[in-house]
């Protein structure tokens, strides 16, 4: 087995050559990994049963058709992504140069996943690095063994191997990996890590993307149907067992919203999971025993109430859909992301307090507001920061490709999914052919400098204020 830096070595050597370059090597490489998840559809769906419990409907949904639709998006529009942008303001002075932007890859990219959806994680980012032309090293999560041996069988025999490698490993052999020089690092995970890999990353100046996570609130005010409501945020809550990074964290209402909404939420979970969730074919499940005991020590160190659920088996790592009630900012749910299926309650009494909470908090991944008053979603999004946003939903925004997927502030640094994702991938080269025409405006930059050719020049070259009191170029 070759060694790390065979491996990074036969990369770069590869992309020197040039191979990833032309339009049809990347389309054709897109194309074997729409096959890739096409033909093992089913041993994708086993692998993450055994990893995570996940039922089908959600792995088919979150790890294998989010993969397809952003791989179609990119087969669809690699051509135009790939033409040199020509819209490029240009001025006296370079009216008859040639001036535009051209895309080019970086070289060769690190792509790091989690193990919450350690498929798509993988996937996306290398939708787009390959898109954009690079060679990539792949370490997915070891903690979701199964499908991080099915990403280290299936990667080979799909993709070309002088191009793409997976890594697997424990943290000791990310470390390793990182010592390494690349283009670029693409890391999902957690804040602690992603300090260890802007760390790593330093030292050979690497620019990184961090896709991190936090307390994503939800904040549901005013006139709202609350059934409509309960299921859309227990659906975003629950899925994936609440081990997803833009999951709802936790709830800002009203104490007459929170006493309404507490019946549609008990009367939802038993129309999604029955009156036993851990029966339900539909609840996956904590994943480790670690993951499960840090939820657990969370729970009995709160000092909410417990409304809704509470429910767990160590056994099999099971927690039941979780709801806490008089929980105050203090509270031991409310230090860190919680990352599983429980979800706290806090009362405010008015909008601008409920915003004020927000504010007072690290910029979240994702903000949900839930209210059918115009006004409140929109008041929310014009007064708060987060690196998404949805209003009378949760996690959707996520699937559409044509929307930046990043986080800003401590929840990461960024973006990507479809033609976001060419862009962090690709550096924006700034060319320009000038033309041997117009010398006579050219030689007034030449010595020996005067006042007079100074002032032409500098007329020459200036964005000129159009009738709005904007500015154009000439």
């Amino acid at each position: 087995m070759a060694s790390q830096i065979e491996v990074i070595d036969r990369l770069r050597a590869t992309f020197r050559s040039g191979v990833t370059l032309p339009e049809q090597f990347r389309l054709t490489q897109l194309q074997k990994l729409l096959s890739l998840v096409e033909e093992n559809e089913q041993l994708i769906i086993d692998a993450l049963h055994k990893d995570l419990h996940k039922p089908k409907f959600e792995t088919a949904m979150s790890e294998i058709q989010i993969t397809l639709n952003d791989l179609y998006n990119a087969i669809q529009n690699l051509r135009t992504w790939m033409q040199p942008d020509y819209s490029v303001g240009k001025n006296l002075a370079t009216r008859m140069d040639e001036c535009f932007i051209r895309r080019e890859p970086l070289g060769v990219v690190l792509i790091i996943g989690a193990w919450n959806y350690p498929l798509h994680l993988i996937l996306l980012p290398l939708v787009a690095a390959i898109a954009a032309g690079n060679c990539v090293v792949m370490k997915p999560s070891e903690i979701c063994q199964a499908t991080e041996q099915l990403l280290a069988e299936l990667i080979p025999k799909y993709l070309s191997q002088d191009c793409f490698a997976v890594v697997c490993g424990g943290a000791e052999d990310t470390k390793s990996l990182l010592k390494n020089r690349f283009d670029h690092i693409f890391y999902t995970g957690s804040q602690p890590v992603a300090r260890s890999i802007l760390a790593a990353a330093a030292p050979h100046l690497t620019p990184v993307t961090l896709e991190l996570g936090g307390k994503c609130p939800c904040f549901i005010y005013g006139r709202i149907d609350m059934q409509k409501a309960a299921q859309r945020l227990c659906w975003s809550k629950f899925f994936n067992t609440g081990q997803s990074c833009v999951a709802p964290d936790y709830l800002l209402c009203t104490t007459q919203t929170r006493d309404a909404l507490l019946p549609a939420i008990e009367e939802t979970l038993k129309n999604f999971y029955g009156p036993d969730p851990g029966a339900s074919p539909d609840m996956g499940r904590i994943v480790t025993l670690r993951h499960w005991r840090r939820l657990m020590d969370m729970l009995k160190k709160s000092k909410g109430k417990v409304v809704i659920g509470g429910e767990n088996r160590e056994e099999d790592k099971y927690i039941a859909p979780t709801v806490l009630v008089d929980v105050q900012e203090s509270d031991s749910l409310m230090q860190e992301e919680i990352f599983g299926p429980i979800l706290p309650i806090l009362t405010i009494d008015t909008l601008e307090e409920g915003i004020e909470y927000i504010n007072r908090q690290e910029k979240p991944l994702a903000l949900y507001v839930f209210s059918d008053e115009n006004s409140v979603v929109t008041t929310v999004l014009n007064n708060t920061s987060s690196g998404g946003f949805c209003g009378n939903d949760g996690m959707i925004h996520m699937s559409l490709p044509g929307l930046p997927f990043g986080g800003v502030g401590a929840s990461g640094m960024g973006c990507y999914h479809g033609r976001w994702g060419f862009e962090t991938f690709s550096h924006r080269r700034a060319c320009m052919n000038r033309s041997w025409l117009l010398e006579k405006v050219n030689v007034l930059r030449y010595p020996p400098y005067s006042d007079y050719n100074l002032d032409w020049l500098r007329w020459a070259t200036t964005l000129k204020k159009n009738s709005w009191g904007g500015c154009s170029v000439m």
